[in-house]
């Protein structure tokens, strides 16, 4: 059996004598890259810097894309362009609190082909996401397709 591994590291400094006032700032690392992290501006964090919720959004946003572009390649469909404006939802007054949906919104150009062959692939691919898996939330896709 074939085990995949994913690592990365974190590290924060600070002190936590009020809660209002300590740093939410800390550093991710993934595959040598650091990447300055905050809580969401909602709780206290820093509105300029990413958030964990930003990054399991993009997460599933990139899933799709992946898992997309293998299954048109295999299919024989080209790809040209794809661009998504993913967006996910946490209810505040829900406990615990948690993303309940994710909407990932792909553009999607193609040459050639037929607009609901590549709507086929589009839920093909998002049947294979690891990530849309992993998660909790309902992972949805409203795919704009375009044939040039």
């Amino acid at each position: 059996m074939t085990i995949h591994s994913y690592e990365s590291t974190l590290s924060w400094r600070g002190r936590t004598q009020h809660y209002d006032s300590y740093e939410r700032r800390h550093d991710v690392t993934i595959a040598g890259t650091q990447l300055a992290v905050s809580a969401d501006a909602a709780f206290r964090g820093d509105a300029a810097l990413p958030n964990p919720e930003q990054l399991v959004v993009a997460a599933a946003s990139s899933c799709q894309l992946l898992s997309f572009l293998a299954v048109a390649a295999l299919s024989g469909v080209e790809v040209v362009e794809y661009s998504d404006r993913a967006r996910g939802e946490m209810q505040a007054d829900q406990r615990p609190m948690r993303l309940t949906r994710i909407v990932l919104r792909p553009h999607i150009a193609v040459v050639g082909g037929s607009v609901e062959r590549v709507e086929r692939l589009v839920h093909r691919a998002h049947e294979q996401c690891y990530i849309a898996h992993s998660l909790t939330a309902e992972v949805s896709i409203e795919p704009v397709i375009e044939v040039v």
